[in-house]
């Protein structure tokens, strides 16, 4: 640098180099302690102070000062811009706001999607149904059960896994529950995940879930207690099953935006299907959180039908309620 331009970047941050250095300490501050920490004074200058910086930005870069003088300007307004500028919410406010609003709205303007996985997980159900009535032997194909329910199992025994009383201690109850949750978080993921694949796969194991369930269930009808393994399923299966329909709403969403992006390029069009697909995917992890409680608790500690079946549709018209009315403005 010569003489002349080293004398002008040395007047040039002598006159400015006050204000600098009492933005960078107002931004420390709320970078170590949040905006709500600031004093009445520092609140007033920080606007200020940074519209300041940014002007001094810009100068330098058409003066052509030194390469270090122009790193820490641009360091210093990049953190005083989000400071500034940024929204200022906790994570409790975040979450609140999620659960408010964000999610049930997506879920309302994703509705078509959530019923299109639900009918196409039905529809599995219904085959698994008609294939176990015309030939036994597919239960043991399409449900991997692996604890001797089965058509060899006598009606008794199938009842004892229904009513079965000795609940163990709370800790093995909760352990379950931990299990259950990682077992149908995988199946919820695998169904999100796979929806940029055009939504195929996604398709495929969302009916391959209904035949198991299908053919499950027409076991349990075939011998006479079909409301028994209805309420069985209920108290849980409800929530479960209502999260797995929503994780495949997110990735019908993201195949669309595969298959049919319109005016947009596909990156353009997941990015914005992603939003909502996002959305209703950590519902769907929530909801599956909820359905690992009740299945490992309520389920072995509620053995009434009538009480089963009250739980787990109540909590369904909870869901129900969330997803139609929360986030409404008046």
């Amino acid at each position: 640098m010569s003489d002349a331009a080293l004398l002008r970047s040395t007047r040039f941050r002598t006159e400015r180099e006050a204000g600098w250095r009492r933005l960078e300490a107002i931004v420390n501050d709320v970078e170590r302690r949040g905006v709500r920490a600031l004093s009445f004074e520092d609140a007033r200058d920080l606007a200020t102070l940074y519209r300041q910086a940014a002007n001094s930005l810009s100068v330098a870069r058409e003066i052509s000062l030194d390469k270090a003088l122009l790193q820490y300007l641009e360091a210093l307004t990049a953190r005083a811009y989000l400071v500034v500028y940024a929204p200022q919410e906790s994570f409790g406010g975040v979450v609140g706001r999620f659960f408010r609003r964000s999610a049930p709205q997506a879920m309302r303007r994703s509705a078509l999607y959530v019923l299109l996985a639900t009918f196409v997980l039905f529809l599995g159900g219904a085959a698994g149904w008609l294939l176990y009535l015309e030939d036994a032997a597919w239960f043991q194909t399409l449900v991997p059960t692996g604890d001797g329910r089965g058509p060899q199992a006598s009606t008794e025994e199938l009842l004892s896994y229904i009513y079965d009383e000795d609940v163990g201690l709370l800790s093995g109850l909760g352990a379950f529950a931990s299990f259950l949750f990682s077992h149908n978080a995988r199946i919820a993921i695998f169904v999100f995940a796979l929806g940029v694949f055009a939504a195929v796969p996604s398709v495929l194991l969302l009916f391959y879930n209904g035949l198991a369930l299908g053919a499950f269930v027409a076991l349990h009808v075939e011998r006479g207690i079909g409301w028994d393994i209805f309420a069985w399923l209920s108290i849980h299966g409800v929530t479960e099953l209502g999260a797995i329909c929503v994780s495949g709403g997110a990735a019908f969403r993201m195949g669309r935006a595969v298959l049919f992006p319109g005016a947009l390029t596909r990156r353009a069009a997941l990015k914005a299907e992603g939003r909502d697909a996002a959305k209703l995917a950590v519902t769907a992890a929530f909801m599956l959180f909820i359905a690992a409680l009740l299945e490992g608790f309520g389920r072995q500690l509620v053995q009434g039908m009538e009480a089963r079946l009250a739980i787990g549709w109540g909590i369904g018209l909870i869901w129900l309620a969330w997803f139609a009315l929360a986030g409404r403005r008046a």
